[in-house]
């Protein structure tokens, strides 16, 4: 019987310390053996953010500990391992670094490759572990740190159709449960609070609606928050903010999705999957939209699973157990990169003075 690769990831760009465990099953669907994720609200909870020293060090304290979990639920001996897939950007720097050498470190003491993983190819392929998907695909990466339509041509090509040219999604969301007073982490709270609100409420903003293809904006939104939020008084008024800022980012998506297929099919790819992947990609109501918009133009939405959705260690293992197949193994030497984009040949759009 031929053994079955096995692939260890781990991952540590921001403040979840994760490590998993992935089996491949050649044409059907990887096993996830384990997938340990801890994470680090209460750290940074009473600073209303992550503060990357404190990341860091709890990584260091954490990461053989998880590492050892993973391994111990996997039910796996350590020479059963093929590789070593470690993330190696982007993030922040001293949280990358912590997870990365301590990957290299793992492999070398293995004697087996190591492969360095882009942490936004992670999320782009996470899927991969709970549907069948083949390329070429749309792809929509919603998360704390970016928001991007890319084209997925590819293991390792991409190109980029549109992003934000300020805020991400998830940092607009985590703003906005700021404004609201809500803990941190805010963003996945929102919905909740949308529920009970009436989103007709508050007429809000949808910056660049009109214009820049399927780029996005999002700062102007959190700006109209900020002065609604001066002025409101009761409970079921910050409800209704919320349900009207969660209808009004539904809303947007939905256009800018529609302009994103017609991009995509000007590239006549011959396909009609829509991935939608990240950590936004866990919001119900963000999920119902994209389903809509994507029925309405005959295309078929892939998500990955709920758990899968913020940052974990399988999907690093499934980028991992990708290019392992490929023989795409990387150097000790590998440094950490935090702005290592999927599109490297795309235009940088942040900023004041951006042309559309």
């Amino acid at each position: 019987m031929t053994k079955k690769t096995i692939i260890l990831g781990i991952e540590s760009s921001c403040d979840e310390t994760a490590v998993a465990v992935i089996r491949d099953n050649g044409d059907k669907i990887p096993t996830i053996l384990s997938n340990i994720v801890s994470s680090q609200f209460d750290i940074h909870k009473k600073f209303g953010g992550v503060v990357p020293e404190l990341a860091a060090r709890s990584h260091l304290e954490k990461i053989d500990l998880i590492t050892n979990k993973a391994l111990e639920e996997s039910k796996i001996k350590l020479n059963e391992i093929d590789a070593v897939a470690a993330t190696a950007g982007p993030g922040l720097i001293v949280c990358l670094t912590v997870g990365l050498n301590f990957g290299k470190a793992f492999a070398l003491s293995l004697k087996k490759p190591f492969i360095a993983v882009n942490h936004l190819e992670g999320h782009a392929l996470s899927p991969k572990l709970n549907s069948k998907l083949n390329y070429p695909y749309l792809l929509l990466l919603i998360s704390g740190g970016h928001t991007q339509y890319l084209s997925v041509e590819g293991l390792g090509k991409y190109k980029r159709l549109g992003t934000t040219i300020d805020d991400a999604l998830g940092e607009a969301y985590d703003k906005t449960a700021k404004l609201l007073g809500i803990d941190f982490p805010g963003g996945p709270k929102i919905e909740e609070f949308a529920k009970k609100g009436d989103f007709q409420k508050f007429k809000l903003p949808k910056p660049i609606i009109k214009k820049g293809g399927c780029n996005l904006s999002f700062a102007g939104l959190k700006t109209a928050i900020l002065r609604i939020v001066k002025n409101i008084k009761t409970e079921q008024e910050k409800f209704d903010l919320a349900a009207s800022f969660q209808k009004t980012i539904e809303e947007i998506l939905y256009e800018k999705t529609k302009v994103a297929f017609q991009d995509f099919n000007k590239k006549k790819q011959n396909t009609n999957t829509f991935v939608v992947a990240g950590g936004v990609a866990a919001n119900k109501g963000i999920r119902n939209k994209l389903i809509e918009v994507s029925e309405e133009n005959n295309f078929k939405t892939i998500f990955p699973n709920i758990n899968l959705c913020s940052d974990n260690a399988a999907m690093i293992a499934m980028a991992g157990l990708e290019k392992y197949k490929l023989k795409l193994f990387d150097n000790l030497d590998f440094q950490a990169n935090p702005r290592w984009a999927l599109d490297e040949n795309a235009k940088f759009l942040k900023g004041a003075g951006v042309k559309l």
